[in-house]
């Protein structure tokens, strides 16, 4: 197996591969590849024109993996994603007909416009790494993972995710618009119409299993595990640590999924940094995009104007570390 200063220069390659197509989404990409290598699913969210399909795509092509984009639509069927059983005239036998939900890297665009028989049929690939057509089970191959963007703006079509499917993404990354250098580079680089370039292939499937040993092996302190769990009883019982508006805005706090999702991020962005130790700061900066889907907020709350990225930064205010 590669050492570790191999496998991090394989992943500061990604990032260089991916900037030369995409750029200004460097927080993106680090949330893609920190879902990558912890087995976990990202839900992306921000307005048309940002690049979300584009990165996808660009990482898929940079670590050789196959890739899949489906348009979710409101007469997307759920045989649509999975596949279904064909006729066969000549044998007189049905045959499987996989979809194209069987590769590596599943780009699910505008998710919240399929209805809840398919949102059902992704959740079972989500969950189980597994596909169900007919009476067979088919195991999905590794690595799998599901990159869903949603529109924020155009809500008309548009069906609610499940709180289940919502609680199935370790990460929930909101994408915001370039700053002024970075959208003047874009410009340049899009009025270029020469200008093609193809991803070089950085890593392969036994570097991506490298790499999540790797991360496993990152030490966390007691106090840094005691101080996730803080972080995910602060939204759960505001009033124990002092958050009396928080309390009253909180209808449900985050899952023990959070508390794993947060574990495993904060490792990850640890070994980013080309260290075999979390600190404060890795779980600090992961913490929002691993709890901002998970707090379920009241009509209070929606009424006064707070988000859950308030909360959030409220709770990181009141909890101490070593609590």
């Amino acid at each position: 197996m590669e050492d570790s200063r191999e496998l991090n220069k394989k992943v500061r390659d990604i990032f260089f591969e991916v900037s030369k197509i995409v750029i200004g989404q460097e927080n993106l990409v680090n949330r893609l590849l920190i879902g990558l290598f912890t087995g976990g699913h990202i839900l992306l969210e921000g307005v048309p024109g940002l690049a979300k399909t584009k990165t996808i795509n660009a990482l898929a092509k940079a670590l050789r993996l196959s890739f899949q984009r489906i348009q979710f639509t409101p007469d997307l069927l759920p045989a649509d994603l999975v596949g279904t059983m064909i006729y066969n005239q000549k044998s007189g036998n049905f045959e499987v007909k996989k979809g194209p939900i069987f590769a590596n890297v599943i780009l699910a665009d505008e998710v919240n416009r399929a209805p809840a028989k398919v949102q059902s049929a992704l959740l079972e690939s989500m969950a189980e790494k597994q596909v169900t057509i007919g009476e067979t089970t088919y195991i999905l191959d590794k690595p799998f993972l599901v990159m869903a963007t949603q529109n924020p703006v155009e809500q008309e079509g548009t069906y609610p995710l499940p709180e289940a499917q919502i609680d199935r993404f370790m990460m929930k990354v909101f994408v915001n618009y370039l700053d002024r250098d970075s959208e003047l580079e874009v410009v340049r680089r899009i009025a270029n119409m020469d200008y093609e370039y193809e991803p070089q292939q950085v890593i392969d499937k036994e570097d991506i299993f490298a790499i999540r040993s790797k991360i496993n092996q990152v030490t966390i302190s007691e106090m840094l595990e005691k101080y996730i769990i803080e972080l995910v009883f602060a939204t759960r019982n505001p009033l124990e640590f002092g958050l009396k508006e928080e309390a009253h805005y909180i209808q449900y706090g985050v899952s023990p999924r959070a508390s794993i999702s947060l574990y495993n991020a904060a490792k990850a962005l640890a070994f980013f940094d080309e260290r075999d130790y979390v600190l404060p700061e890795d779980i600090k900066a992961v913490v929002a995009d691993v709890f901002n889907h998970r707090i379920l907020l009241n009509y209070e709350a929606e009424a006064d104007g707070v988000t859950t990225r308030d909360i959030i930064q409220n709770i990181l205010k009141n909890v101490a570390i070593g609590r």
